[in-house]
């Protein structure tokens, strides 16, 4: 059983090592005193995305088409997450406020357990925290396709029962332009003024 696990898990590893690859290839390209990221690292040119198809909060289908005309910040995790992913949506929370009302940036929350995670457990979830956040689920194998194209790396991780069962995944950030494309991946540690430093140029003003 464990080795039907394994092309999933190798999925990810290699997810991960191409956005480490991307990230240090990038940071190597860029000049020392050139303008960049506090939090992170924009690539030198925007990504396109694959045609993708997630469901929101509502049911409703997520596309690139939906998410283009304001910037996204895209981060992975799951509901059940016991620290890191509540501690950051709170975060994203006060980066929303301080970035004020007339901020053009979207937050996604993109669930990597789509088997517990459903459209109204995120829905109830994500509005915890501020209710203009966007859920979005999808099942596999389109979640592996999905991350894989994002640079994102996730895996289960067995718990005592079959229900109790974890998700290890990566923790950065993907930022989407208006043209929906990626432009910088944001890592962690995060730091409330960094963040919004880096993010207020950029969706001050809606484009």
């Amino acid at each position: 059983m464990a080795n039907a696990h394994k092309p999933v898990l190798y999925g990810m590893i290699a997810a991960l090592a191409a956005v480490l690859g991307v990230v240090a290839a990038v940071t190597l390209m860029q000049p020392r005193g050139s303008a960049g990221l506090q939090s992170g690292i924009l690539l030198p040119q925007p990504r396109a995305l694959p045609a993708f198809t997630l469901t929101d909060q509502d049911g409703q289908a997520l596309t690139a088409a939906r998410l283009a005309g304001s910037w996204t910040l895209l981060f992975p995790g799951f509901t059940y997450c016991p620290d890191v992913c509540p501690t950051t949506l709170a975060l994203l929370k006060q980066v929303k406020a301080s970035l004020g009302p007339d901020s053009a940036l979207r937050v996604v929350f993109l669930s990597v357990d789509p088997e517990r995670d459903t459209p109204q457990r995120l829905k109830s979830y994500v509005a915890q925290f501020d209710p203009s956040f966007v859920g979005a689920t999808v099942a596999e194998p389109q979640l592996a396709e999905v991350a894989r194209a994002l640079g994102i790396a996730y895996a289960k991780v067995p718990g005592a029962t079959p229900e109790s069962y974890q998700m290890d995944h990566s923790a950065a950030m993907i930022l989407l332009n208006p043209q929906a494309q990626v432009v910088a991946y944001l890592t962690p540690p995060f730091e409330l003024p960094k963040l919004v430093a880096d993010l207020r140029p950029l969706t001050g003003k809606a484009p």
